[in-house]
């Protein structure tokens, strides 16, 4: 079963919808304004989408764990698959939610080799491969009948999620993942961008899907590819689990975003989960002179944590062009504008905000509605 329901708030087709449906695909940046002055670069913003988080993906379960304390030394003992993961390049885990492929067209097998699924095929370079790495990774305990929770940070909704889990015999602490390693378990029908439960912070969609992996015991690796449905855009992930009995490495209770039901038959909602302490509230002010306007963003920090990244999506009003932006970098898809965070304003302190700014054309007197996304 797959568990589905409409976030609401907004009709299908209304410029909220389409701001919270679209983030991928740069069109054109203006980034790093200088006073009077307009500067036109093409580069790719910071990338924010989703991934597992119940039972975590490999990075995402880093970050929860050690994303406010990476530098800390004892990890090295405590969590040494995370700690190898962290010293090879920290992005792995800010980036949590930007591990995908573009333009695979649907062949999976070919796009990825084997001992390679974690990372899904060493995208962004050696960025995300220690995850492909076998080992003591930490672990969430399991039954034969989960719910897996994957969330779709930007409402990108999805042509369908496969979801596999290693074959008994599997060892994970021993062994790189293969495509042979691995058995088909479910397989979705479409869901359509904003199907699924709202989060409680963080904006977008979380997406619940009932597995079934009988005859399994010990440490197995759940593996996920989403296929998204606004762009070719695949989404690859592993999360570590524990079937039957015996101890995880990673108890349950200390796993907050593992929220799905464990029982055999799941028939209660799963509560509702997301990036513990995590959001951000986008705010404008508007200065209009009759044939164009400034706009003044400012991004706060609203959360109990700090914030390593964001993204601020809106509308303009018919006959409202932007002119220029700075402190920030900016695309646009299908009319929903995005911008992203310039490289030295990207974290924001607890309690904290930044600002940025852009020049429009056209008769602009009030700001549209900004939905602000935190990492």
């Amino acid at each position: 079963m797959l568990h589905l329901v409409r976030s609401g708030g907004h009709p299908a087709d209304s410029p909220a919808r389409r701001r919270r449906g679209l983030r991928g695909v740069i069109v054109l940046i203006v980034a790093l304004v200088a006073a009077g002055t307009a500067a036109v670069v093409f580069v790719q913003p910071a990338s924010s989408h989703g991934t597992a988080i119940g039972p975590s993906s490999r990075h995402y379960s880093c970050w929860e764990r050690w994303g406010s304390d990476f530098q800390n030394p004892a990890m090295a003992q405590e969590d040494p698959m995370c700690w190898a993961a962290w010293q090879n390049d920290p992005n792995a885990m800010w980036n949590w939610n930007g591990l995908y492929r573009e333009q695979v067209g649907g062949n999976h097998q070919a796009a990825i080799p084997d001992n390679q699924l974690c990372s899904g095929g060493r995208t962004g370079g050696t960025r995300y491969a220690p995850l492909d790495d076998p080992g003591a990774w930490k672990t969430t305990k399991v039954n034969s009948n989960f719910t897996f929770t994957n969330w779709d940070q930007a409402n990108h909704g999805a042509d369908y999620y496969r979801i596999y889990v290693t074959k008994q015999g599997y060892d994970a602490q021993t062994d790189a993942l293969d495509w042979a390693d691995l058995e088909l378990v479910k397989e979705t029908p479409k869901i359509l961008p904003g199907e699924g439960r709202k989060p409680e912070t963080g904006g977008g969609t979380l997406v619940d899907i009932d597995v079934s992996a009988p005859g399994r015991t010990g440490h197995h690796i759940v593996y996920m590819i989403w296929q998204a449905s606004h762009f070719d855009q695949s989404f690859y992930s592993c999360s570590d689990v524990w079937f039957g009995d015996g101890q995880p490495t990673d108890p349950p209770t200390e796993e907050p975003t593992s929220d799905g039901p464990t029982s055999e038959d799941p028939t209660d909602e799963p509560t509702t989960g997301g990036p513990a302490g995590f959001a951000c509230e986008a705010t404008a002010t508007v200065n209009s002179w009759g044939s164009g306007a400034s706009v003044t963003v400012k991004v706060a920090n609203t959360g109990s944590q700090a914030m390593h990244n964001w993204m601020v999506h809106w509308t303009w009003p018919s006959g409202v062009t932007l002119g220029n932006i700075w402190n920030a970098e900016h695309s646009s898809m299908g009319g929903v504008e995005m911008a992203a965070p310039a490289s030295w304003n990207a974290s924001i302190a607890t309690s904290g905000s930044v600002e940025f700014g852009m020049n429009v054309s056209g008769a602009l007197t009030s700001a549209p509605e900004f939905d602000c996304f935190p990492s």
